[in-house]
């Protein structure tokens, strides 16, 4: 079992969420519908991160996985 997640891509995912939704980001980076959970992490130590949103808007969902904001990008992408 692996404690490192995967990176999924080195820039952020731009989302339009929807107020009252709940979304499940993916956390290990294996899920093939980044950067939300599709249940891939089921061999890991990993589990997706629940996030509600309050407003529509557009997000910036981390992509690798690294960030200090998770699920948010906060720019650790440039530095890896």
């Amino acid at each position: 079992m692996t404690d490192t997640p995967k990176i999924a891509q080195k820039s952020p995912y731009p989302v339009e969420v929807t107020a009252g939704r709940t979304y499940f980001w993916c956390t290990c980076g294996q899920s093939s519908r980044q950067p939300f959970c599709d249940g891939s992490h089921k061999e890991t130590a990993f589990a997706p991160m629940k996030y509600e949103a309050e407003a529509d808007k557009t997000l910036f969902f981390c992509g690798c996985k690294a960030t200090k904001t998770p699920p948010f990008c906060d720019g650790t992408h440039s530095k890896i």
